[in-house]
């Protein structure tokens, strides 16, 4: 055993700094040896990720290029937390949500969470298929109203849930310095979702009330999932937010008569609501800038102190698949954890099944339970802004907040939120990200594991009870799987008319090692759009290609399999045997142009994967 010199220096002293020119002429030579002569800024480009909203991921940050103002947690500008104790003592509030009309299957599954881990209630009430306000007391029955805060999701109907729920706090004699609620007014949430405008006057009512009597209670959410649930992007979400959350400061501010609130006391009364998603650094990133962008809108006000924002995180409806909904799981967990180290108050889980219906009791179990093994196993609450420090978390909490202060900005010179929802500014640019995005997602630059990567066509499909249907007449609601799921959904009605879904061949030339990788890729892509492949034989050539063809029952198509070497050498021959065969189609997985006279069309990584698979069910005959 070596014994090392108690001199009081460290082995790291012993050798000199890295420079960044050093590392940089490093990954040239990585670069070099993957074919790209690039050097520079050029080889860290090609490191490099790009994020929506002009954002990019880069391979190396360092301490020079973190902000210098980022304070401490509980201070202005709150970027590392709200409060200075972070979530030590307690861990974040999980919030369930809960639908249905029925108060007592509701009432039944609000005790169950009580009692098993769940810290405050989420209702949904009103509309069609949601819970009748007159019922809420039912609802609520047996509950420890003064121990279980209470989230109120209204929609037109906030004032009677309100007031429904305010009056059941005197009934139950709780103190009303002891009751926890956020009354859910969002008129202008409403609005995004359903395009009806609601005046502002009954929400300013209740924040008044609320301020004068129920120290505990906020009367307004700032809700952003309708712009994220749109196809907004993260800096969007966040600017509309802000767009939000200053529309309701001024009406609450600038209030008739002698009524109108303190800004203190006005921003005691917004409760924001975002999207946690699995993409983990930019949630937490989110989360993070959230808090700064609003603490600038407090000081602005002239209250500095008091801008300490109220999160609620909801992890993403548009992530959320109908396929494989098992992976669901996977993709809360990420989201959820995010949410938490970002510095989210409150957590609500979405079921795995939430995209499928009414959740059963097990998906409501997992979801409560992801939360409850963050927080009791992995201790996640117990270290104040775990991120915080972290170069490339400060980097892109600081980059994310410039990209939503200047949409911010674009907002309010358009006359504000209400205006710019009115002209269809919100629409328009909430499509245009949508559209964008969706070109990643057709082409697997963003996968979707279970959809668009390694789908599982045997599965058996996961079936709920229907959900009340959700308002709509504003804003889209898009989802991450919908291209793939209309696709699929072609497919299972092949099936059911058929017995057999449609069918394609792969073709597959030489050894496994010369042909594995490629036929993996394919079947992939293909089973995306249900489109079913026969690998029978392994591998083929063109004096068994015809036979293996027509025993696959394959609907008129094939894909040649292997690498460059071997399409060079069989890959015409083969396709005139398919195409002897009967097959009218021949594809090649590969490099486009490769063996170009032999084939009809290409598949490979990037190829608008949805382009392909809707043209190959319409030539196979598969009805839309």
């Amino acid at each position: 055993m070596t014994v090392l010199p108690d001199d009081g220096l460290s082995l790291a002293a012993e050798f000199p700094d890295a420079t960044h020119e050093q590392w940089q002429r490093l990954v040239e030579g990585v670069l070099r040896k993957s074919g790209k002569d690039v050097s520079g800024e050029a080889a860290e480009d090609a490191l490099s990720t790009k994020l929506q909203d002009g954002l990019t991921t880069r391979p190396l940050y360092t301490a020079p290029e973190t902000p210098d103002e980022i304070g401490f947690p509980g201070f202005a500008p709150f970027v590392r937390g709200g409060s200075a104790a972070g979530g030590a003592a307690a861990g974040w509030d999980v919030r369930q949500r809960h639908l249905g009309s029925d108060p007592v299957r509701v009432n039944e599954a609000v005790l169950t969470d009580l009692e098993n881990g769940v810290t405050s209630l989420w209702l949904s009430l009103g509309g069609p298929g949601g819970l009748p306000v007159d019922a809420l007391p039912r609802a609520l029955d047996g509950v420890y109203l003064d121990l279980a805060p209470v989230s109120l999701d209204a929609g037109a109907a906030y004032a009677d849930a309100a007031r429904a729920l305010l009056r059941l706090y005197a009934e139950r004699g709780v103190a009303p310095e002891a009751a926890r609620a956020s009354l859910g007014a969002d008129p202008l949430g409403h609005e995004a979702r359903t395009g009806e405008v609601l005046d502002l006057a009954d929400a300013v009512g209740l924040a008044r009330e609320a301020a004068a009597h129920w120290p505990g209670v906020r009367a307004l959410s700032v809700d952003a999932l309708p712009y994220h649930e749109a196809g907004g992007s993260a800096a969007e979400e966040l600017g509309l937010s802000l767009a939000t959350g200053v529309a309701y400061l001024r009406a609450l501010t600038e209030a008739d008569g002698d009524g109108g609130l303190g800004v203190e006391a006005a921003l005691g009364q917004l409760e924001f609501r975002y999207a946690a998603t699995a993409d983990q650094f930019l949630t937490i990133a989110k989360f993070r800038a959230a808090r700064r962008l609003w603490a600038r809108i407090a000081q602005a006000c002239g209250a500095p102190d008091a801008g300490a924002q109220r999160q609620h995180a909801v992890t993403s409806p548009v992530m959320m698949t109908r396929r494989d909904p098992w992976v669901n799981m996977l993709r809360t967990t990420v989201a959820s954890m995010a949410a938490g180290v970002g510095g989210a108050d409150s957590v609500t889980v979405l079921p795995f099944d939430h995209e499928l219906g009414l959740p059963d009791a097990f998906a409501r179990r997992i979801a409560r339970n992801t939360s409850t093994i963050l927080l009791e196993e992995s201790h996640l609450a117990r270290v104040i802004d775990p991120a915080g420090g972290s170069y490339y978390v400060e980097r892109l909490t600081d980059e994310l907040a410039y990209a939503a202060w200047e949409f911010f900005q674009t907002v309010e010179k358009a006359g504000g939120l209400a205006a710019a929802l009115r002209s269809g500014l919100v629409a328009e640019r909430l499509a245009a990200t949508w559209a964008e995005r969706s070109k990643q997602l057709a082409r697997r630059r963003e996968p979707i594991t279970g959809v668009s990567e390694f789908p599982l066509l045997s599965e058996r499909p996961v079936e709920r009870e229907p959900a009340p249907a959700g308002p709509s007449g504003g804003l889209p609601r898009v989802r991450r799987d919908e291209a793939y799921e209309a696709l699929r959904a072609r497919s299972d009605a092949h099936l059911a008319a058929t017995g057999s879904r449609p069918r394609i061949f792969l073709a597959a030339l030489g050894p496994a090692a010369a042909h594995t990788a490629r036929a993996t890729f394919t079947a992939n892509l293909f089973q995306a759009g249900g489109v079913e492949p026969v690998h029978d034989p392994v591998s083929v050539d063109a004096a068994t290609a015809a036979d293996a063809y027509a025993a696959s029952g394959a609907d008129g198509m094939a894909v040649l399999c292997s690498s460059d070497a071997l399409y060079e050498e069989q890959a015409e021959a083969v396709a005139a045997a398919l195409r002897a065969a009967g097959a009218t189609t021949v594809f090649l997985a590969g490099k486009p142009g490769t063996s170009a006279d032999a084939v009809d069309e290409y598949v490979f990584a990037g190829c608008d994967a949805v382009a392909v698979l809707s043209s190959v069910l319409d030539r196979m005959g598969v009805a839309s």
